[in-house]
């Protein structure tokens, strides 16, 4: 099978979230990405979450699907090689992406002398060369003064890396652009994407920034209440928790008509003055909402909760943990997205392919990631054009190693 992006072809130096992730997901869609790394290893070759063996599953699920080449990035053969492979002749090829240290022999300006058209995606921390992380960059944004309890004191930290997960995505993205700007001027060009600046963006977007500036507010912890409108966890009496929420007209009837809480909405409308039918008139109305929703959900179990408020369509999901998640037969297993891969090193078990499903190409099953330079002499010769006799002197000189 073949992806949308089959012919394109993107040399990447990576190490964490945001550099890998973006690569993968155009591997996902068919492109050819080679990842180099160190012969050693690297930087998050032995990264948590891991087996018990130690091998790295953040690893695996980060380069599904690439092409793996390894190379003693100190060794000045070395970096020629890789220099040749980043600037490879081919109408989709002369693409590199990194989140290293793009200078000397990495340097665009070093690069482009071997192809002018070359693009290359340097994602760094922030705008001024200074160095940041999902976490840094969170700080600054001001969500984690917002996260948590209401009435907490001090930062609550996400979990999830949602500027790293942004950053990927619009790493992507802006890959595709470049390529696309090439071909219709045969032009080439260095993109620069700050991880911290892809934060403050979103950001913005939200909303978050401007509330601040025009309403002179800082806005306080709400808990697990989604604010401007209504959603909130509840407890069922089997000790579970289920997310309820109101977004549209038609939830606050089909939440009414799963708990029979017509009247009682009514009731709400009346006495506090609001329609439920507006984000506003829900915001306000809140804690009445609560105090008519909470006694049904603890007098049901979990699945006599989802049973009514599937049946009446209302917006809702049960809570899980992640052991939860990969047992669930309908979001993972039964999933057409997720296949069960075996991956050397670590087992078997449910990886996800792309979630985009384009009409005109089949969406591609995943692949496994690769292992350390697992495609290092097939890379070198079929790329770079190296005989045999070649490719056996580089591994004896240990400028380029294969499988680990």
């Amino acid at each position: 099978m073949t992806g949308i992006l089959t012919g394109l072809r993107i040399v990447e130096g990576s190490a964490f979230i945001a550099a890998p992730l973006g690569g993968m997901t155009l591997a996902q869609l068919g492109a050819d990405v080679i990842r180099f790394d160190d012969i050693r290893g690297g930087l998050d070759s032995d990264r948590w979450p891991i087996t018990k063996d130690g091998r790295s599953i953040y690893w695996a699920g980060l380069n599904k699907g690439k092409r793996s080449i390894a190379v003693d990035l100190r060794h000045p053969r070395g970096r020629e090689l890789l220099t040749a492979l980043i600037t490879a002749p081919g109408e989709g090829a002369g693409i590199f992406s990194t989140n290293m240290p793009a200078r000397g022999w990495l340097a665009y300006e070093e690069l482009a002398k071997r192809r002018a058209d070359l693009i290359a995606l340097n994602i760094v921390g922030a705008r001024d060369g200074s160095a940041h992380v999902d976490y840094t960059v969170n700080a600054i944004t001001g969500f984690p003064m917002v996260t948590g309890p209401a009435g907490h004191e001090g930062p609550v930290n996400a979990v999830a890396p949602p500027w790293d997960l942004a950053t990927a995505y619009a790493g992507a993205m802006a890959i595709l652009a470049a390529e696309r700007h090439r071909r219709l001027t045969g032009q080439g060009q260095k993109i620069v994407l700050p991880l911290q600046d892809m934060a403050l963006a979103a950001t913005s977007a939200l909303g978050y920034i401007g509330e601040a500036a025009v309403n002179g507010v800082d806005r306080p912890r709400y808990g697990n209440e989604i604010f401007g409108t209504f959603g909130r966890d509840f407890r069922t009496r089997d000790g579970r928790f289920v997310m309820i929420c109101i977004f549209s007209d038609r939830h606050v009837d089909a939440l009414a008509a799963a708990g029979g809480f017509a009247a009682a909405f009514e009731k709400i409308e009346a006495e506090s003055g609001v329609s439920l039918k507006t984000d506003a008139g829900r915001w306000t109305a809140r804690a009445r909402l609560c105090a008519a929703i909470e006694p049904w959900v603890a007098s049901l179990t979990a699945d006599e909760v989802g049973a009514a408020l599937r049946k009446a369509g209302a917006l809702w999901a049960p809570y899980q943990s992640f052991g939860e998640l990969a047992a669930d037969r309908d979001h993972v297993l039964d999933n057409p997205m997720f296949t069960v891969l075996d991956q050397p090193g670590i087992g078997r078990y449910p990886v996800a392919a792309s979630p985009l499903q384009f009409g005109a190409v089949p969406r591609q099953p995943p692949a496994t990631a690769p292992t350390l330079g697992q495609h290092t002499d097939e890379i070198l010769s079929s790329i770079l054009g190296l005989p045999d006799h070649e490719i056996g002197r580089l591994h004896d000189d240990k400028v380029v190693g294969g499988p680990r």
